[in-house]
């Protein structure tokens, strides 16, 4: 035997996906009882919890830990539990007709009120039976006894092995109904299809979880974009207040993304389930059947517009941010050069403002220059008076006048040099104090 290297991690995992929920084999008669239920991921223990118990009743072992689908007999009842990423479906199947149409459903073998004890909210519940084609679903009341009278959609199924009845109702009991008419599919083939009819019922009312969103959102959406088309209006015409303006762009931005972030995984959980009902009606191989709709077509004139309403509303609000942004990005420049402007003002009026100091303070120093020369030549005079008092025949007058330009010279080559060492500072050369 080949000895291979060590298997990845998930390899078991994923070798096994492909054999998930696996569909029911289905002796002709049967009945069945379809539930889905919407799950939060913390009630995903109760769920489990509630699934042991009802195996615990019939002594079955209970699913582990961990799984995504079970089945096991219940008595005369067969169980089959589906856990799906927002939902789990679960199916009854009984053998056997029921005295008149849907009269006597599989969930009635369940412990009592083990089913509306179930964790989650309701979203799918439907009958369905499994019946030989003998004539009766060519009987011209055939619809009226199984569906009250209503619309009945249909065709023949598997390239014409059987024929698939609906009306989509929700009936009084609280289910809806489904007939499949079984004229030459083997046990696999007819638990293969009805559990396909079951799952479009399931992904339908999923998907359709979007269209509630897309219509609150309608309004506001309208009301954005009004908003939005007045502001650009307003930025184009360039008499308001740009930072009122930008404000109210913000807040248009802010509700647009809060739409964004409360509906865009709904809505695209719409697409992702809309593309599953596509797959599942694609697989039942329909044929017309003469004087009623088909299930495709059913769906493409009701269900279709339904999707297409969400994708517009998802695609509206993504049209929004991106116009929101771009008129938010053109109103910032806008207000950036005007801000850019009064800063050049700004800095001529500080230009100017230094340039009259500077004129000041030379003005100062041609004083302080004077007041030097004025006190040194007082210094000098008193020298010159001390010299002649001391028996120097000097002239303290004329010694003062000598004085006087020699002194003032020497300011103001004092003055220069130390302006000189200043301008060598603020270009790198040293302080001007060394």
């Amino acid at each position: 035997m080949a000895i291979l290297p060590p298997d990845h991690n998930d390899r078991i995992a994923i070798a096994h996906e492909v054999h998930a929920r696996p569909p029911e084999p289905l002796e002709t008669p049967s009945r069945a009882t379809y539930v889905a239920v919407l799950i939060d991921p913390e009630e995903r223990a109760l769920e489990a919890a509630h699934l042991a118990e009802l195996c615990g009743l019939f002594g079955v072992t209970a699913p582990t830990t961990g799984a995504t689908h079970f089945s096991a007999n219940l008595g005369r009842l067969r169980l089959k539990w589906e856990r799906h990423g927002e939902f789990s479906g679960y199916t009854f199947f009984t053998a056997g007709r029921s005295p008149t149409p849907f009269s006597e459903p599989p969930a009635l073998r369940l412990p009592q009120g083990w089913l509306a004890a179930l964790p989650g909210r309701t979203l799918v519940a439907a009958h369905a039976k499994l019946i030989e084609a003998d004539g009766t679903d060519a009987d011209p009341h055939f619809g009226a006894r199984h569906f009250g009278g209503h619309i009945v959609v249909g065709s023949e199924v598997g390239g014409g092995a059987g024929m698939a009845y609906t009306d989509f109702r929700i009936h009084a009991d609280g289910f809806s109904r489904f007939v499949l008419v079984n004229r030459s599919l083997t046990p696999r083939q007819s638990g293969r299809m009805l559990q396909r009819l079951f799952e479009i019922e399931a992904y339908r009312m999923m998907a359709l979880l979007a269209l509630p969103i897309a219509r609150r959102q309608g309004p506001t959406l309208t009301a954005i974009e009004a908003a939005l088309a007045s502001l650009t209006k307003n930025i184009a015409a360039e008499g308001g207040d740009d930072e009122v303006l930008l404000q109210a762009l913000t807040r248009l931005a802010a509700d647009v993304e809060s739409g964004l972030a409360s509906s865009q995984f709904r809505f695209g959980a719409c697409r992702a389930y809309f593309e599953l009902v596509t797959t599942r009606i694609g697989e039942l191989r329909e044929r017309r059947l003469a004087g009623i709709q088909t299930i495709e077509e059913f769906m493409a004139r009701r269900f279709t517009p339904a999707v297409q309403t969400c994708a517009t509303v998802s695609q509206r609000l993504h049209d929004l941010s991106e116009r929101v942004a771009q008129a938010s990005a053109l109103l910032s420049t806008r207000v950036d050069i005007a801000r850019e402007r009064q800063n050049g003002a700004l800095l001529a009026s500080m230009d100017r403002r230094a340039k009259l100091q500077l004129r000041l303070q030379q003005t100062v120093e041609g004083l302080s220059v004077a007041a030097i020369v004025y006190y040194a030549g007082g210094l000098v005079s008193y020298l010159a008076k001390a010299l002649k008092a001391g028996g120097l025949k000097v002239e303290p007058d004329l010694i003062v006048g000598a004085a006087i330009p020699v002194v003032a010279v020497a300011v103001l080559l004092a003055v220069r040099r130390a302006h000189r060492r200043i301008h060598d500072a603020e270009r790198g050369a040293g302080s001007p104090f060394e």
